[in-house]
């Protein structure tokens, strides 16, 4: 454990508990933070259906998660799998005793989930279900499970609302626990963070999620954004170039006024592309750069991506993780550097901040 300080002068409060905050009341090391989107069908079923060209991918995660779990306990890195509710679930039976009884209303009826066509369990239906893939990352060590909420809740799209959304985590929580899982993080499907909900998931137990970079190419924005091609392609530059900065955090700024913990993403972890092989050297000198950045100036750089990415191209994809896990494992021995949870990094900064 690292040496703590506690030199302070800002105050804040959540829950009646005082904190104060200071740049150097924090840990003193860099670290790479790990975040996976685990959604399958759930989060693509908007715009890719099960029966068509995507089923390789959606098909492909039941290989794809125990080889990424095999590969962080080769390099022992943490991560966290922020996973839809829904895909605890054992049953047909049991989805529909945990769903929320006041659901969104959402204006784009193709976002609404509960019409999807669902097979009995997982046996028939790996695309719905995956209760037996939730319990081996259990098994893991350093595996967080967080919350992708229960639905797949889009909180920023039009027809949705506040009492919805804390319903729809409820329900993600309460099949959560039937497996034993007290869900502490989650990362909003699309990146849609609303802060009028901080409250709601402070009140749920709560602690971090997973917020957006600080360019505005990187903004969460509706599916009705009419800047949404432009920032695709900036986004996709950006992970090649250098073109919106490091897109690290320093430990001073995960804990907001309200005390709820933002671990902002830094990079997604495109998946092999093999039309853009040859500049793949670009995009991993572009994250070794920004991981040596951060364990250098002893700050956070959290990279997060969705199994399904890595759903093709298995082989490759896992190749390109290893190289990035191995460029952490030399700035570990180098620099001290550590492999954190979203849990985990809210704990430390909660734990100093106090």
């Amino acid at each position: 454990m690292r040496q703590r300080h506690g030199v302070t002068s800002q105050k804040l409060k959540m829950k009646g508990t005082e904190y104060k905050l200071s740049d150097t009341a924090y840990p003193r090391f860099g670290a790479l933070v790990i975040s996976l989107d685990f959604e399958l069908h759930w989060g693509v079923r908007d715009h890719k259906r099960v029966d068509g060209p995507y089923r390789a991918n959606l098909e492909g995660v039941w290989e794809a998660v125990p080889r990424m779990l095999e590969t962080f306990q080769e390099f022992e890195v943490a991560a966290t799998w922020a996973t839809v509710g829904l895909l605890f679930a054992d049953s047909r039976e049991q989805a529909q005793a945990h769903s929320p009884p006041l659901k969104p209303d959402y204006t784009e009826e193709r976002l609404y989930p509960y019409r999807e066509d669902v097979g009995s369990s997982e046996d028939d239906d790996p695309f719905h279900y995956a209760p037996s893939l939730i319990e081996k990352i259990g098994r893991y060590p350093r595996q967080e499970i967080g919350t992708h909420t229960f639905s797949h809740y889009y909180c920023c799209e039009p027809g949705q609302g506040g009492s919805a959304f804390e319903q729809d985590l409820l329900s993600a929580i309460s099949i959560a626990r039937l497996k034993g899982i007290e869900p502490r993080s989650i990362v909003f499907p699309r990146n849609q963070h609303n802060p009028r909900y901080d409250k709601i998931l402070r009140d749920a137990g709560i602690i971090c999620y997973r917020g957006n970079q600080r360019s505005w190419l990187y903004e969460a924005g509706s599916a009705a954004d009419s800047s949404r091609i432009v920032k695709r392609l900036g986004r996709l530059t950006d992970h090649y170039l250098h073109l919106a900065g490091y897109h690290t955090t320093k430990w001073g700024e995960v804990v907001q006024g309200n005390g709820l913990c933002n671990v902002p993403a830094s990079f997604f972890l495109r998946p092999f592309w093999p039309r853009l092989e040859r500049l793949d050297s670009l995009r991993l000198r572009r994250i070794e750069k920004s991981m040596r950045y951060a364990a250098t100036r002893k700050e956070l750089v959290h990279i997060w991506w969705h199994p399904h990415d890595f759903g093709v191209h298995i082989d490759e994809n896992i190749a390109f993780l290893g190289k990035v896990l191995a460029a952490y494992e030399r700035l570990h021995e180098t620099h001290g550097m550590e492999s954190l949870s979203m849990g985990e990094v809210a704990e430390r900064a909660l734990m100093h901040a106090r």
